[in-house]
C-alpha cells in the first residue's frame, strides 16, 4: 500500500517534522527482513502468554463430576463389592468409553472456538523495506514502524515519531473514557498495546511486545475473565439440574421400596441406579456446546467469524437487520464524478476543467487527510494529482486541524509555506452553507444543484476556504468566515448482488432498515435502484433525536431510510427496536458505529474496512464485506438452532420409554421386574450420544427453513407443544417396549427372550426415531434423501452392534440376552416402527393444513 496517491517517487530530509508534508511514508525506510528476524529471534513473538489450566485435565475434571460417571463408578464399585466381577468390569470400561466420548465432543469444541480465535487474530500497518504492509500483530516486532489511524486498535507499546490530529482512548489501562491527544514532541509520546485510536493518524516506533508491553504486565488478570452463560445455556442447565433432581428423589423411593421389599442391600441399590442411569439426559449439555462451537467454525468457514457464543443462538431470530449504505449496499468504490462551482454548471469531472474548478478541487484535497484513508479522500487526492498542475503537496506543513464534527459534520485543516497559508474545509453541504455568508438566492441556487445530484445517486461534499491572518485560531471551526468555493459529487455503484440479498431477507420475514449518515436524497436515489421496500419513508438523526422515546418506537416501526444519523441516533433507533421487542441486527465499520454494534443483539462489523473498535464491538464480523454471508449467517443460525430441538426432542422422546420400562415393570410387580440392568442403559446411552450430537449436527437445513418468520426471542427452548410432542412420542414407544413385554409374557417366553424382544423394539424404535424427528414437517420420504452420510454411518453401527449382541454367544449370556427367532425379532423391529411412524399421519396433516391455507 503506497500512502499518498499519486507519488512515484521523492526524496526529503530524514528529520520527521510532524507537522510536514512529506513523501514516501515520510522517508521512514522500517526494518529490513534480517532485521524483523533478528528482532524476532531476541524479542519473540507479539503474543500474551500466561500459565493457564491444562485443557486436557480441566476436562477430565470436569468429567469426574459428571452425575453419570458418578453413577457408572458407585455400580461398577458395588457389582465388585458383591462379587459380580464380570459386570463391574463392563461398568469402568464403560466409563472410560463414556469419558472417551465426552473428550472426544469437547476437543472438537475447543478446536473449532481455537480456530476462531487464530480467524480473529487483530492485523497492523508496518512500515518495512520502505514499504506499508500489513501483517497480523503477533507477527510486529520490536524496533517495526506501526502506523496506526482512526479506529484502530494499537498492538503494541511504542513511541510516536510522527502523527497528525492523533488521539488515543486508553480506557483498558486507565479506566478514562475520554481521548488523550500525542504527539512526538510532547512528554506524553508514547502509545499502549490494546488502546484504540480516537482520531488521526500516527507512526510509532516500537518498544515492547507481548508480555513486555503495559498490558501484558498486567493482562493475568484476563485470564481470570468467565465468559456469562446465555438464556439458552441457562434454560438446558435448569432443565437438566430437574431431572437430576428427579433422578436423586426417585433413587431414593426406588430404594427404599426395593429394600423394604428384599432386604437385600446391594441388589435393591443396583435397582435404584439403574433407574437413576436412565433419567439423567447429560446428552443434553454435551448436544449443546457441540452444536455452538460447531456451528461458530462452519460460520468461519462460509466467511463469518463469531466472537460470542451466544450469536450463533441469536442468528435465528434476527427480525430486523439495520443496514449502512456505503460499502454494504454500495461498492465503497468512489469516484470522483461530479463537480460544481458557483456561477457555472455541474461539470462531468473526467472531462476539461477550467482554472475555477481546479482550484476548487485543490481546496478539496487540502482539506482532506495528509496521508488519505477515506475512500472520498483517496478520490480527491488522486484527482488533484491529475490536474497537471505543480505539487505542493511536499511543501506545506500543517500548522492546525479542526477533526471532523458538528452536525452535519465538517473537517477544517490550516496548512502554511513560505508565509502562504491555506485554510480549507469539506463537509456536508449543509454544515458549510449554514457558515458561508450566502444570500438566499445563492443558497438556493446550490440547493438545487444538491437535489439535482442527490436525485441521481451521488454522495455530496461541500468545499470552503477561509482566511485567518494570526495564529490565535478559534476554538471551533464554525467560527471561521467560509467562502462557499463549490461541491464534489462522488459515485458509488450498488453492488451487483444487493437486490437479491435484499429479496432474500424479505423472504425470510426480516425487516431492512438503511441506517447511513449520508443524505436523505442520495440514500433514497440508491435505494429506489436497488428495490429496498419503502424507500420513500425517510427521518433524519435531527428529526429522530427531538422525539420521546415512545414516538420512536413507532417512528422506527414506520420509517426505513434514517439518514444523516450520528452515533447517538443510531444508538437510539437500536434501543427502540429492542424496546419493541425485536431482535435487532445492525452493520457498521466506523468508529461512530462502536455504540450501536455493541447494543445490538448482532453487532456485524465489516472485516476489510471495519475499523478496529467497529470490531471490538460487534458479535459477528464478516470477512469480505458481503451482506450475503448475513443472509448464509441467519439460516445457519436457523439451521443450528432447528437441529439442536430436533436432537433434545430426541433425547427426551427416547429417554422416556427407558425409564419407564425400567420402572413400570418394577413398580407394578410384574414376572421380570429387572428387565433392564445398568450394562443395558449404559449401551443405550452409547447410542443415543453420537446420534444426537453428531447425526443431528450434521443435518443439512430443511427447504422451508429460510421462508419462514423469524423465531420470536421471547419463545423458550423447552415451549409446552414442543415438549408434549416429545413426551406423547416416548409414551407412545413405551407403549410398544411394554406391549411387546406382554406379549412375550402371554407366549410363556422366559426371562432372556422377554428381554431381548423389548431391548430389540426399543433400538428399533430409537434408529426410527432418529429418522422420523429429522423434520417435524417433512416426511420421511422426503427427509430420507437429505445429505448427511452419518446417518447411514451411525445407524448401520448400531444396528451391528446391537446384532452382534443378540447372536454372538459370549455377549448374549452377558447382557442376559438369548437368539431370538425371525418371528420375535421381526415383531421386537416391527412394533419400534409402528410407535414412531404414526407420527408421519401428524406431519401429513400439517402439511395438508399448510397447503389448504
Amino acid at each position: 500500500m503506497v500512502l499518498w496517491p499519486g507519488y512515484a517517487g521523492g526524496q526529503i530530509s530524514n528529520s520527521y517534522d510532524n507537522t510536514a508534508m512529506p513523501v514516501n511514508n515520510f522517508n521512514i525506510q522500517g526494518l529490513s527482513d534480517d532485521q524483523v528476524a533478528r528482532s524476532r529471534e531476541q524479542y519473540g513473538s507479539n503474543s500474551l502468554s500466561y500459565k493457564k489450566e491444562n485443557t486436557f485435565f480441566k476436562a477430565i475434571k470436569t468429567l469426574a463430576s459428571e452425575p453419570m460417571v458418578i453413577l457408572l463408578l458407585v455400580t461398577s464399585g458395588i457389582y465388585f463389592i458383591s462379587g459380580n466381577a464380570a459386570d463391574g468390569i463392563f461398568l469402568a470400561s464403560s466409563v472410560v468409553l463414556v469419558s472417551a466420548i465426552s473428550l472426544f465432543q469437547d476437543s472438537r469444541s475447543r478446536n473449532a472456538l481455537e480456530k476462531l480465535k487464530n480467524f480473529t487474530q487483530p492485523h497492523c500497518k508496518v512500515i518495512r523495506n520502505g514499504k506499508t504492509i500489513e501483517i497480523t500483530s503477533e507477527e510486529l516486532v520490536v524496533g517495526d514502524d506501526l502506523v496506526v489511524e482512526e479506529g484502530k486498535s494499537i498492538t503494541a507499546d511504542g513511541t510516536i515519531i510522527h502523527s497528525n490530529d492523533f488521539s488515543v482512548n486508553e480506557a483498558i489501562l486507565t479506566g478514562e473514557s475520554f481521548s488523550v491527544y500525542k504527539d512526538r514532541d510532547s512528554e506524553n509520546n508514547v502509545i499502549f498495546q490494546g488502546t484504540t485510536v480516537s482520531s488521526g493518524l500516527a507512526i510509532a516506533s516500537i518498544t515492547a511486545i507481548g508480555n513486555e508491553t503495559r498490558l501484558g504486565k498486567i493482562g493475568k488478570s484476563l485470564e481470570a475473565i468467565n465468559e456469562e452463560p446465555t438464556p439458552l445455556e441457562m434454560q438446558i442447565n435448569n432443565f437438566v439440574k430437574k431431572m437430576v433432581i428427579a433422578g436423586a428423589l426417585v433413587f431414593v423411593i426406588v430404594w427404599v421400596l426395593n429394600y423394604f421389599h428384599s432386604y437385600n442391600l446391594t441388589d435393591s441399590l443396583i435397582k435404584a441406579l439403574t433407574l437413576a442411569m436412565s433419567i439423567l439426559p447429560e446428552e443434553i449439555p454435551v448436544a449443546f456446546s457441540t452444536f455452538m462451537a460447531l456451528g461458530a467454525w462452519r460460520l468461519m468457514k462460509m466467511g463469518v467469524v463469531v466472537k460470542q457464543m451466544k450469536t450463533v443462538e441469536t442468528l435465528g431470530s434476527a427480525s430486523v437487520i439495520c443496514t449502512d449504505k456505503t460499502g454494504t449496499l454500495t461498492e465503497n468504490e468512489m469516484s470522483l464524478a461530479k463537480i460544481f462551482v458557483p456561477g457555472s454548471k455541474i461539470t462531468d469531472a473526467a472531462g476539461a476543467l477550467n482554472d475555477n474548478e481546479k482550484a476548487m478541487i485543490r481546496m478539496a484535497m487540502w482539506a482532506s487527510e495528509p496521508i488519505p484513508f477515506d475512500p472520498m479522500e483517496i478520490a480527491l487526492h488522486r484527482a488533484y494529482s491529475k490536474l497537471g498542475i505543480a505539487d505542493e503537496r511536499p511543501h506545506y506543513k500543517m500548522i492546525h486541524e479542526y477533526p471532523i464534527g458538528g452536525r452535519p459534520p465538517m473537517m477544517t485543516h490550516l496548512f502554511e509555506y513560505k508565509g502562504k497559508r491555506i485554510i480549507a474545509a469539506k463537509g456536508a453541504p449543509e454544515a458549510l452553507l449554514k457558515i458561508s455568508g450566502l444570500n438566499d438566492d445563492e443558497k438556493n441556487k446550490i440547493e438545487s444543484v444538491i437535489k439535482t445530484l442527490t436525485a441521481d445517486g451521488y454522495r455530496i461534499l461541500a468545499v470552503g476556504e477561509a482566511d485567518f491572518p494570526g495564529n490565535a485560531f478559534p476554538a471551533t471551526q464554525q467560527e471561521f468566515r467560509f467562502v462557499f468555493k463549490g461541491l464534489v459529487a462522488f459515485y458509488d455503484p450498488p453492488k451487483k448482488n444487493i437486490g437479491a440479498v435484499l429479496q432474500d431477507f424479505y423472504n425470510a420475514g426480516i425487516t431492512v432498515k438503511i441506517v447511513t449518515g449520508d443524505n436523505a436524497a442520495t440514500t433514497m436515489s440508491i435505494a429506489k435502484q436497488i428495490g429496498f421496500k419503502g424507500y420513500e419513508k425517510c427521518i433524519t438523526g435531527e428529526e429522530l433525536m427531538k422525539l420521546s422515546d415512545r414516538e420512536v418506537q413507532r417512528k422506527v416501526e414506520d420509517s426505513d431510510i434514517f439518514s444523516r444519523m450520528f452515533p447517538e441516533a443510531k444508538l437510539r433507533i437500536i434501543n427502540a427496536f429492542k424496546a419493541n421487542n425485536k431482535i435487532v441486527a445492525m452493520t457498521g465499520d466506523g468508529v461512530n458505529d462502536g455504540p450501536a454494534l455493541k447494543a445490538a443483539h448482532i453487532g456485524i462489523a465489516m472485516g476489510k474496512r471495519g475499523t478496529e473498535i467497529a470490531k471490538e464491538a460487534a458479535s459477528l464480523i464478516l470477512m469480505e464485506d458481503d451482506l450475503s454471508k448475513m443472509v448464509d449467517a441467519i439460516a445457519m443460525g436457523r439451521r443450528i438452532y432447528t437441529n439442536l430441538k430436533k436432537a433434545i426432542q430426541y433425547i427426551i422422546s427416547i429417554h422416556i420409554p427407558i425409564v419407564l420400562t425400567v420402572f413400570l415393570p418394577l413398580a407394578l410387580g410384574w414376572i421380570y421386574p429387572n428387565i433392564f440392568s445398568p450394562v443395558h442403559i449404559i449401551f443405550l446411552e452409547l447410542v443415543m450420544g453420537p446420534t444426537c450430537s453428531i447425526i443431528y449436527e450434521n443435518e443439512p437445513m430443511e427447504k422451508n427453513t429460510m421462508v419462514q418468520k423469524p423465531r420470536p426471542f421471547s419463545v423458550t427452548f423447552f415451549n409446552w407443544k414442543e415438549l408434549t410432542t416429545s413426551i406423547i412420542q416416548g409414551l407412545m414407544i413405551t407403549c410398544g417396549t411394554l406391549a411387546v413385554y406382554q406379549y412375550a409374557v402371554y407366549n410363556g417366553y422366559n426371562e432372556q427372550i422377554t428381554r431381548t424382544m423389548v431391548f430389540t423394539t426399543l433400538i428399533a424404535a430409537n434408529v426410527f426415531l432418529t429418522l422420523v424427528n429429522r423434520s417435524f414437517y417433512y416426511s420421511l420420504f422426503t427427509t430420507i434423501r437429505y445429505k448427511n452420510n452419518l446417518v447411514l454411518l451411525i445407524i448401520s453401527i448400531t444396528v451391528a452392534i446391537t446384532g452382534a449382541l443378540l447372536y454372538v454367544r459370549p455377549l448374549a449370556i452377558f447382557f442376559g440376552f438369548k437368539a431370538p427367532s425371525v418371528q420375535q425379532i421381526g415383531i421386537g423391529i416391527g412394533i419400534g416402527c409402528l410407535s414412531v411412524v404414526w407420527y408421519e399421519i401428524v406431519k401429513f396433516i400439517k402439511r395438508r393444513r399448510q397447503a389448504e391455507k
